[in-house]
């Protein structure tokens, strides 16, 4: 009886232990449940970085130009030929008495061109019936590539004679060599001086040039640019 007694008393003793136990791990239980229900709707709420990448698409490239048909050929003009002729020779209106420079490597004339047969202003190879070529309003003729000549006008200026070769009466001449155009005037910038005695001659040339007049050269009855050389005589009254 007396051990029933103590060994029902330690029984009771040992169920509240382990009610007190129990209360305290299901306790602990629940607070970690509620602890991680709070982490887990927090991390639900929070909003998830996403990564982006940006992609370059390549836009397509426009299609190759067709071709365009190529025109037609324009209709080949055939060049008139030139007749079957000759060339004039004129002599020159006045003669200088210094040669310019001759290249004798090249060949200025074809010596069958001045047979005299055929039509005027024909060359030997042309043929019977052909056109005469277009006079060029750009080319400068020879003297005797041209039917009339350059003249000079009657009454122009002659050019002033220097007074400090005047005073010590020195004389000279200027042989000079100029282009003139078909209006009639000098073309300076083609101005050469081919001889001359003294620097204030060849000025005094230069000076009176611009204002002086010319008959200019013709070619089929249009003016052309001839090739001049002109000498001008300082020569003092005695």
């Amino acid at each position: 009886m007396f051990d029933n007694l103590i060994e029902s008393k330690a029984k009771k003793q040992r169920r509240a232990g382990g009610t007190l136990l129990s209360i305290v791990v299901h306790a602990a239980l629940i607070s970690a449940a509620v602890v991680a229900t709070l982490h887990a709707s927090q991390g639900m709420d929070k909003p998830k970085a996403e990564k982006v990448e940006f992609v370059t698409v390549k836009k397509d490239e426009p299609p190759p130009p067709k071709e365009q048909p190529k025109p037609p050929p324009p209709d080949v003009v055939m060049k008139a030929p030139p007749p079957k002729g000759f060339q004039v020779l004129t002599a020159p209106i006045k003669i200088p008495d210094v040669l310019p420079d001759i290249d004798l490597s090249k060949k200025v004339t074809n010596e069958e061109d001045f047979t005299g047969k055929g039509v005027a202003g024909g060359i030997a190879k042309g043929v019977v019936g052909g056109t005469p070529t277009p006079v060029n309003d750009n080319q400068t003729y020879f003297e005797f590539q041209v039917e009339k000549q350059v003249s000079p006008y009657p009454g122009n200026a002659s050019p002033r004679y220097p007074d400090m070769l005047r005073s010590a009466n020195v004389e000279g001449e200027v042989l000079a060599q100029f282009v003139v155009d078909t209006t009639g005037r000098a073309d300076m910038s083609q101005f050469k001086v081919l001889k001359s005695t003294h620097d204030l001659f060849t000025n005094a040339v230069k000076a009176a040039l611009p204002n002086m007049k010319f008959y200019p050269a013709e070619v089929g009855g249009k003016h052309v640019k001839q090739l001049v050389q002109m000498p001008f005589q300082f020569n003092l009254t005695k």
